[in-house]
């Protein structure tokens, strides 16, 4: 069996003495364990290490894989020049990666390098192995960054890094590095909110478990909420563990700065066709759509048939004999949003009623969804699927002349300045106070931030 085992850790610089100059002390749970988890790493000497880290190249649609034969890197920006590292690629390995996950649909490789040097988040565990007697001239390294794709994605991506290494013979030892929430406590240096500690809470419970199809499924709004750090790191990690049998080993967890920082260690055994939690996915999923679309009432039904038949045969569709009059009686603007694991896909609308009813509005606005969009690429039919649908409904806009007027909840809020207007739905993710809701809808019109607008208020009946 070509890996070894693999470890979740996190990258504090503050837990190196050179950095902390003291304050490492608060955490020596954490450095405990870290060096443990180095001591055995070494003892298990693997031929190559593959190192992912929040904090190299990211792009959305890319795993960036670092190129070239070596890089070095150093906590300057720490305020520690001192604690200096150099580490051999395995070309070879990085060559046929890049290779073979294109080749499976999945994009990844060495374009796009912006900085050859060493991340901090990868600096961190090589420290430690460093410190544990490592031979850096034996052992190669492969460095790799996250990217925008869903948790699917970045499990097969961790699938094919581990075929690979069977493919090369390569004796493999697998560092997810990454922290958790950055939301613990108010007076850390990110605050806190509630979804911190419960992010970490199911993080840990889920590697400490190894029950990486929940990891795979967590909720997407509390891991945004949560500010957490190392979540696509710890799915391609599960990836390369897929149908092995794991024995997970929780050493340490502390948030003593505002930030989780978890150490859990993963002993690889034999095969487990048991653990093949890709296909897994892939039936949750197609349950979850399933029922989606049973619930659906009218609204999305008819937004979800439009999309999919544009998408299908590029032509629009007509409306369905089978409407209810409330669709077909009634002229209103709305807004057609497209959501895919958890992130936002397209969002169309109209502020008014362009069309003769309200029906003819959401056909129009979920083909505008899925294709005019200009922040997205157009839907594609893989991915009708992953699709989750919600229809806004607006009431008539109600001018106001005071911001204590709006309420971010509760309200949509329309902007105008000039011939330049600017509108934004209520109640929206990450959006929580009325100065956000104004700025982004500012944005929106290509309105300054310092220039004056006339303000709207409206509600909304939202479909799900």
């Amino acid at each position: 069996m070509s890996i070894l085992g693999a470890v979740a850790v996190p990258h504090p610089p503050i837990i190196l003495p050179e950095v902390g100059r003291g304050e490492e002390e608060k955490i020596s749970a954490t450095a405990n364990a870290y060096k443990e988890v180095a001591r055995r790493i070494v003892a298990l000497q693997p031929d190559t290490i593959i190192i992912t880290s929040p904090h190299s190249i990211m792009y959305s649609d890319y795993f960036h894989i670092s190129p070239g034969e070596a890089a070095t890197g150093n906590m300057a920006q720490f305020r520690a020049p001192q604690v200096a590292l150099a580490i051999n690629y395995d070309v070879d390995f990085v060559r046929k990666l890049s290779a073979d996950s294109m080749n499976r649909g999945v994009p990844a490789g060495t374009l796009g390098e912006r900085n050859p040097s060493l991340d901090h988040g990868t600096m961190i565990p090589l420290r430690f192995l460093q410190q544990a007697g490592l031979d850096f001239n034996r052992v190669k390294f492969l460095r790799i960054g996250l990217s925008g794709f869903s948790a699917a994605i970045h499990y097969k991506f961790g699938r094919i890094i581990s075929q690979v290494a069977d493919e090369l013979g390569r004796k493999i030892f697998f560092v997810a590095s990454g922290d958790l929430s950055h939301k613990l406590k108010a007076d850390g240096p990110y605050g806190f909110v509630d979804e911190g500690p419960q992010f970490d809470s199911q993080v840990m419970e889920n590697l400490s478990g190894a029950d990486f199809l929940k990891l795979l499924t967590m909720d997407n709004k509390l891991c945004n909420r949560a500010a957490e750090c190392g979540l696509r790191s710890f799915w391609i990690m599960a990836g390369a563990l897929d149908k092995k049998s794991v024995r997970a080993e929780k050493l340490s967890y502390e948030g003593t700065f505002g930030v989780g920082y978890g150490i859990v260690w993963f002993d690889v055994g034999g095969e487990d066709e048991s653990r093949n939690f890709a296909y897994q996915l892939v039936k949750l999923k197609q349950r979850e759509a399933d029922e989606r679309k049973a619930n659906e009432d009218a609204y999305v039904r008819l937004a979800r048939h439009s999309l999919e038949t544009f998408v299908k045969t590029h032509q629009p569709a007509a409306l369905p004999d089978d409407l209810p009059a409330e669709l077909l009686n009634r002229r209103a603007g709305a807004f057609v949003s497209l959501h895919k694991d958890g992130n936002l896909r397209g969002c169309i609308g109209t502020i008014a009623a362009t069309c003769d009813t309200l029906a003819e509005e959401i056909l129009q606005n979920a083909i505008s969804a899925c294709s005019r969009d200009p922040r997205f690429e157009p839907v594609k039919i893989e991915e009708l699927d992953d699709i989750e649908y919600s229809v806004d409904v607006l009431g008539e806009a109600e001018r106001v002349f005071d911001v204590k007027e709006l309420d971010v909840k509760r309200y949509g809020v329309i902007v105008e300045n000039g011939g330049r207007r600017g509108l934004l739905l209520p109640d929206l993710e990450g959006v929580d106070t009325v100065e956000e809701q104004i700025a982004i809808a500012k944005r929106k019109a290509g309105i300054r931030p310092e220039e004056k607008v006339a303000l709207w208020r409206f509600e909304v009946i939202r479909h799900y």
